[in-house]
């Protein structure tokens, strides 16, 4: 991809973003992807963050649905990321994915094979320690860590209603999936 035509790409997600309220627009394989955001999607979010704020050192923050260029043709705005607190302060609208310690995203019906394959590599590449996907219709979560170039090495899937450990470079994080919401459709 030329510079004109990623200033392109960049110059229609800012319109998209504008035009379609209630929907998440990034760069993907060099598409545009506007995924819906449905209420338990913002809901996982809230109680993920809600969850690791308490236990984040202070000197770390979040960011939520903020541009991160991972390459020429990956521009992501993961669910939740977590970032040094005094990059969050600066209050830009992308941040380097050499900042993320854990990236996490929410699965939705049309970004599934983006959270579990396209991400899974492209975080990794990118050495980002940790990925979480929260996946409300499967009802559970995997945990990603040890990047490599093809993705990551380290997997482990654990069903909502149990407690979801990370030891990570900032300590040891848990979240408890219990109250997690699933679709309704969900079987």
């Amino acid at each position: 991809m030329t510079i004109s035509e990623s200033d392109r790409l960049h110059a229609q997600l800012s319109r998209f973003e504008d035009m379609f309220p209630g929907y998440r627009t990034e760069i993907v394989e060099g598409n545009i992807v506007m995924s819906p955001v449905e209420p338990h999607h913002a809901e996982t979010i809230r109680r993920v963050w809600n969850a690791l704020e308490s236990q984040v050192p202070e000197e770390w923050g979040f960011l939520s649905d903020v541009a991160v260029p991972m390459d020429d043709t990956n521009e992501f705005c993961p669910d939740l990321a977590v970032i040094p607190a005094a990059e969050v302060a600066k209050n830009l609208s992308a941040y380097s994915p050499e900042l993320i310690e854990i990236a996490i995203e929410v699965v939705s019906p049309s970004s599934v094979r983006n959270d579990y394959e396209v991400k899974d590599r492209a975080y990794a590449r990118r050495g980002i320690p940790h990925y979480l996907i929260f996946d409300p219709y499967r009802r559970h979560c995997v945990t990603l860590w040890n990047p490599g170039p093809d993705g990551y090495l380290g997997r482990d899937t654990i069903p909502y209603g149990k407690q979801v450990t990370v030891a990570s470079g900032i300590g040891t994080l848990s979240v408890d999936t219990a109250a997690l919401p699933v679709d309704p459709s969900a079987a």
